[in-house]
Formats: C-alpha cells, structure tokens, sequence
C-alpha cells in the first residue's frame, strides 16, 4: 500500500529522515498485516524538518507547536486510549523547548511512542546549536564555538522514568525498523533516540560509522547496566555509541480511570469541549 501524501518533499538529498519515512512506511504495513487499524494510529509531530514527515505519510496526523508535540500527544492519548499514537520531535524540538513535556510524560507513563530526530543542530533554521550539539560546535549563532556542554537525554529520560529506551541509526535501516516497532507495541512511554544525519549542517555520518556498535548481551531489564551503556557515550567525546534497545521494563501506564467505560470517556470529552467554545 503507498501511504505517500501527494506533499512535495522538500529534503536535501542524503537527508536521514528519507530512512525514518520509509521505515514508517514498512512498519504500517506489518501493523496492517498485524490486524492494527491504521485509522487508531495518530502521528504527532512538533517544528522542525523533522515534522514534514507528517505531511508526507497518509495517516492521521497533528502539528504542534515548537517543544508542545509531546504534550499534544497525551492529550490525544488520554481523550481516546484504543489509539496508538506516535510522536516525532527533533533534539532541539524536544530536548530543548520541549524537554519538560517529554520527562513528565516518560514519569507518568504514558503511553507514547516517541522517535528523537537527532541531529544535534537546527537544520530547519539552517544551523544553529542544539542541547546534544557537541562542546565548540560552530553554527550560525555559535560562530566561534558553543560554550555549553551537550545533555544527555537518555540518561535524563531513564532517571524520569521511561519504560523503554533505544538508540537508533538512520544508516542502520533494519535495526531502526525493528526498534520502532518494538516500542509501539510497548505498553507505556518508549523513546527511540536516532542518529539521524544533516548532511547539509552537521554530517556526522564518517563519523558514526567508525564509533557505532550494536548492543549484544546487554540486559535490558536493569536499570544500572542500562545507565552504564547509556553514559558510556556523553556526546562530545570520542568514545564508542551502542545502537539497540537500551532498556525495557514493564510498568501500569497513566490513565485517568472512567466510570461507565469508554462510552462514559466520549461523552466526557464532549462535554468538555462544549464548555471551552
């Protein structure tokens, strides 16, 4: 099935979202295969290049404001439950304006599936600095080097909370499939942090390509060995990047108990939203 909108795709060649599209698009046929109704998945995006992947795939979709895709996504999620809703944020979207809306929802467990367009440089601004940008980075508002050190969110997201974290590679094409997949049918707040490259702004993919390993035999389930794996590359050293699933551990989801059920919810919303016009 061609899940392609007839948007123009305004991507610079080499761009690392064409694979986060096409990986989007192999894994809502296998949902499809699966029984999933492709009506229940939402696609939440925020501000960014990023974003335009919602213009191009034919789902259900919503734009939020810069930093909000997170918190527009729980709402759609706690109005109607039975929807799968997947969020994509860039690491300045997210990470920066954003970032209290993402560890509040990985606290509470929502059930999100979150995917970090992680670039590390504002591309759609063309190239100003981002908080997982590294130590000197030089960019448009940075012309002699940022003198901030670089976050790592992962190891905020553990520390808050999150159910599930992975790291993925937009040059590793299968892998990323398998770990975007695997943390939709994840029940609770999954968040897949990718290395996806700005060929134009920051190409990172020499690089990458010498540091990058796949986890084997990591246990998953514990949370100091997954903290471990996660400091083990801080973002502006030379040191080896693990790709795979981080950590996975299974927790009640947030959910606002209704009495009545799911037709009692409906009515709810309705009623709320009546008295908000």
């Amino acid at each position: 099935m061609n899940y392609l909108t007839n948007s123009p795709n305004y991507w610079c060649p080499g761009c690392g979202n064409f694979a986060i599209l096409n990986v989007m698009k192999m894994i809502l046929d296998e949902l499809k295969a699966d029984g999933v109704p492709l009506e229940t998945i939402v696609i939440a995006a925020g501000i960014g290049q990023h974003a335009k992947l919602a213009d191009y795939l034919n789902v259900n979709s919503f734009y939020a404001l810069h930093g909000r895709a997170v918190a527009g996504a729980e709402g759609i999620k706690l109005a109607n439950p039975k929807l799968k809703v997947i969020v994509f944020v860039g690491d300045g979207d997210s990470y920066g304006e954003g970032l209290e809306h993402l560890l509040f929802a990985a606290k509470r467990n929502i059930d999100l599936t979150v995917v970090v367009h992680d670039n590390r440089v504002y591309a759609l601004t063309t190239g100003q600095y981002t908080p997982t940008s590294p130590y000197g980075f030089k960019g448009r508002s940075t012309p002699g080097g940022t003198h901030e050190h670089p976050l790592n969110p992962l190891e905020l997201l553990l520390a808050a909370g999150a159910t599930y974290l992975a790291r993925g590679y937009s040059a590793k094409v299968d892998q990323l499939k398998a770990l975007i997949k695997e943390a939709i049918l994840h029940p609770g707040f999954a968040l897949i942090d990718v290395l996806q490259i700005c060929v134009t702004f920051f190409n990172q993919y020499d690089n990458y390509n010498q540091r990058i390993y796949e986890l084997v035999g990591h246990n998953h389930a514990n949370f100091d060995e997954a903290c471990r794996k996660i400091r083990e590359w801080n973002y502006d050293d030379e040191a080896k990047i693990a790709l795979g699933k981080l950590y996975q551990v299974t927790r009640p989801t947030f959910e606002i108990p209704v009495k009545g059920g799911d037709d009692n919810r409906a009515e709810m919303v309705k009623t709320l939203l009546k008295g908000m016009v």
